[in-house]
């Protein structure tokens, strides 16, 4: 009597022969999908700003002798801290604080003015807003440059020339049409319901700007505070037509104090650039986030 044995135990399937041809393919059009040009134009890109901040600093820590007798981006051979102090030595600390006060002293006026402007743009009723917000926008296309004259004329007949507070003026106009247009579009995303459920509960206009509108704006009131203070605080022009004494200078005319009559102190410059770069990127490094979600956000919307 024969025995039929049967093997109930399954076999997995074999892969098709085609399964690893198609995986191979996939795998290499996913290698042939790297974007080689964009990533060489981002290397390309990260040195050109490297470059430059590799030089001052290195720069920065050579003598005069030094600077002239080597390779410009080769590290110096005996560092020093000479030119940091020659710089502090020479009214740097007066310049300093003249900036300090001139970037305060426009980007406060300019957020708390703009923000009650965009405000009213966006939640008021007049008829004449649209208009009013037309003129903001018409302040985009003015440049400095064109108006430095009447400018200078204006700050003549107001008896603010040579002081600081004529750099402040012109600074804060200057910048509020940007400013305006970045918060009223913030102010715009807001939901009406939000709006609506303030004015529900009792609240006037004013508290509804100042306990809903600007709580929710504010990525976009660090966005702009950082902005403006950023050309403010690198502003050349105003100071240099609007200022004349030495002790109200800001810091891109005290760069003018290394400068010979026949020769450059290159290397003090840079150290005063390095020394008025710090407190910017302080700023930067405590605010980027916003200030990056602020302009992406604002520009889109």
């Amino acid at each position: 009597m024969s025995t039929v044995l049967r093997s109930d135990s399954k076999t997995a399937p074999a892969t098709p022969p085609g399964h690893s041809i198609k995986a191979k393919q996939s795998l290499g059009s996913r290698v042939r999908r790297l974007n080689i040009p964009g990533g060489l134009g981002g290397w390309i890109w990260l040195a050109i700003i490297i470059v430059p901040i590799y030089y001052i600093v290195i720069t920065s820590l050579k003598t005069s002798e030094g600077y002239f007798g080597q390779n410009p981006l080769a590290l110096p051979a005996a560092p020093t801290l000479e030119n940091y102090k020659l710089v502090l030595e020479a009214n740097f600390t007066t310049y300093f604080m003249n900036s300090v006060i001139v970037t305060l002293g426009s980007v406060i006026p300019t957020v708390l003015i703009s923000f009650m402007a965009a405000f009213a743009i966006v939640r008021g009723r007049g008829r004449y807003l649209k208009f009013v917000n037309g003129m903001f926008l018409m302040g985009l296309a003015i440049p400095l440059q064109a108006t430095i004259i009447p400018i200078y004329l204006m700050i003549i007949r107001l008896n603010l020339y040579d002081s600081l507070l004529a750099i402040m003026l012109p600074s804060v106009a200057f910048a509020i049409p940007l400013t305006v247009l970045i918060l009223s579009n913030f102010i715009r995303d807001v939901p009406n319901e939000l709006f609506e459920s303030m004015r529900l509960d009792g609240c006037s206009d004013w508290q509804t700007m100042w306990r809903l509108a600007l709580p929710l704006t504010r990525p976009a009131i660090v966005t702009v505070a950082i902005y403006n203070g950023l050309h403010v605080w690198n502003g050349f022009l105003l100071p240099l037509v609007l200022t004349q004494s030495p002790g109200l200078r800001v810091l891109p005319l005290g760069l003018w104090t290394f400068q010979g009559e026949f020769s450059v102190n290159i290397p003090a410059v840079l150290a005063s650039v390095v020394l008025s770069t710090l407190p910017i990127l302080v700023i930067y490094v405590l605010g980027r986030r916003q200030l990056v979600s602020g302009l992406t956000a604002g520009f889109s919307k």
